[in-house]
């Protein structure tokens, strides 16, 4: 049966704000259908927002084509997406905790549902990528405090495990299928792609209404903001994701790559001193003296900036230099989604069962295992040959690496800084994917676009060794942090909780 505790949230360190009102914590496996409702509706906003990341980008010559758009422009369909979520998820991670997680959801969600429709019947570049990045931030919002509300409802153990298995997997399902779902909404045209989203958040709103639990707290004013973190911790990323996303067109060494990326150093260094003297931090630095957390943000950043890079050069590919249709090459990303989707009634025992930083590194092995096979491609081989086991590697790898980091990232951290954990851990996700991207892109275009003799992308070699490059950095962490005389102590260890 389902085990329920009425648990006070104790206030963070420095806030006057009261403790919400004991709510039940779901700590058996039994669950209700009250249980499951509420689940169903945290992973179908997740689901969304990584569907959205990635199916856009199958429709991008179908936009350009339609509405006369230059590569620059089409670029920032994606990149204004991702500047807004990787620049908001502190912002949004610290809002859930103090204004209340329901209501940051329930009102992101609807924010991106709203934006989804509006954009879905746009012919101007400039306000079709504006709404991109405010579907961006608003997904900023919706990850940190979907996640906080899965941990403070289902209590440390095989409740949560469970829990947070099967809305990560929704997250990287939403990922990797995004891919097939563009390749068939395309089919009916790219505005498809941008609408589909809308209807459906707008669902996930009313549903939300009805099974997300309200909690008592009391009454936060602005005293309670750290504004200043707030505003040089965003502008800092934004000016870092903009910088390298704007790197590949400008150049490395040109005065304004450079400038932006001084900028975005001066206002981190900023953001630090600013968290050290103030009263009620955005990000209490002391959870970072976890290697724990540390090692999941890393890792996160590594897979996901592997992972995306890698779809990124394979999409140019074989659309490019085999001709693949869209359709095609979505389909061929197939089984790897199906994996991450068939994984998921299995990840919560597995969670419970081996350690974290032990499935994270089996996930960054499968991973390396099939970039590096990829690199025997070649412009003649059958798609069984190249592509497929390099597939199924990424499916396991994604499976396994997800759903841990999620775990690691949030075992051990109190409800009252679960946003936080959630917020630090996509934050290193998607500026991990942004900087990798960017290098990867970099190379790419520096090669040229003109096909090789092989009948490979030019550069796409060296693209190649950088996503191996960052795969293997991942590991050796993990395999450092796994090192014999540290076993111990890696499975004891928990977030430490010192101011």
């Amino acid at each position: 049966m389902t085990d329920l505790d009425s648990s006070p949230i104790p206030p963070a360190s420095g806030l006057t704000v009261a403790p919400p009102a004991p709510h039940a914590v779901v700590r058996g496996l039994d669950w209700s259908r009250a249980t499951w409702a509420l689940l169903v509706v945290l992973c179908g906003a997740l689901f969304l927002d990584g569907l959205d990341l990635s199916m856009v980008g199958v429709a991008l010559p179908s936009i350009g084509a339609d509405l006369h758009l230059s590569a620059g422009a089409l670029q920032w369909i994606v990149s204004g997406y991702v500047l807004g979520y990787g620049s908001f998820l502190l912002l949004g991670g610290r809002a859930s905790d103090l204004l209340g997680r329901r209501r940051v959801f329930l009102t992101a969600v609807a924010v991106f549902g709203v934006t989804s429709v509006i954009s879905a019947f746009l012919s101007n570049d400039l306000a079709l990528i504006s709404l991109r990045f405010v579907k961006g931030a608003s997904a900023g919002f919706t990850v940190p405090a979907g996640l906080s509300i899965i941990t403070t409802t289902f209590a440390e153990g095989p409740a949560r495990s469970r829990a947070l298995s099967i809305y990560t997997v929704c997250g990287a399902s939403g990922f990797s299928l995004g891919l097939v779902f563009g390749g068939l909404l395309t089919e009916l045209g790219w505005r498809a792609t941008f609408l589909v989203p809308g209807p459906v958040a707008i669902a996930l709103v009313l549903a939300g209404i009805k099974v997300i639990p309200t909690a008592a707290r009391e009454s936060v004013t602005l005293a309670h903001f750290d504004l200043a973190g707030a505003f040089t911790s965003t502008a800092s990323l934004l000016a870092l994701v903009y910088s390298v996303v704007e790197a590949p067109t400008r150049g490395w060494g040109d005065p304004l790559t450079i400038a932006g990326l001084l900028v975005s150093a001066a206002l981190m260094a900023a953001f630090l001193v600013i968290e050290r003297r103030h009263e009620r931090p955005l990000v209490r630095l002391g959870i970072l003296r976890s290697s724990a957390l540390v090692h999941a943000n890393l890792s996160a950043a590594a897979m996901f900036g592997g992972y995306v890079s890698f779809q990124f050069i394979v999409t140019l590919y074989v659309q490019d230099s085999l001709g693949w249709s869209p359709l095609g090459m979505a389909m061929a990303f197939l089984p790897a989604g199906l994996i991450v989707v068939a994984s998921a009634p299995r990840m919560g025992a597995l969670l419970e069962r081996v350690n974290t930083s032990v499935l994270i590194g089996l996930g960054l092995a499968a991973l390396l295992g099939g970039y590096t096979l990829f690199l025997r491609v070649g412009p003649h081989m059958a798609y069984v040959s190249f592509l497929l086991p390099t597939m199924l590697l990424l499916g396991v790898g994604f499976a396994l690496c997800f759903p841990a980091v999620n775990a690691q990232a949030t075992t051990g951290v109190a409800d009252h800084e679960q946003g936080l954990a959630s917020g630090l851990l996509n934050t290193s996700m998607q500026i991990g994917g942004a900087m990798v991207l960017a290098i990867v892109t970099a190379i790419l275009t520096s090669a040229g676009h003109h096909k090789t003799t092989d009948g490979l992308l030019p550069g796409m070699d060296t693209a190649l060794g950088v996503v191996v490059g960052v795969s293997l950095a991942g590991l050796a962490l993990t395999a450092y942090r796994l090192r014999p005389r540290r076993a111990t102590a890696v499975e004891q260890e928990s977030v430490a909780l010192v101011g």
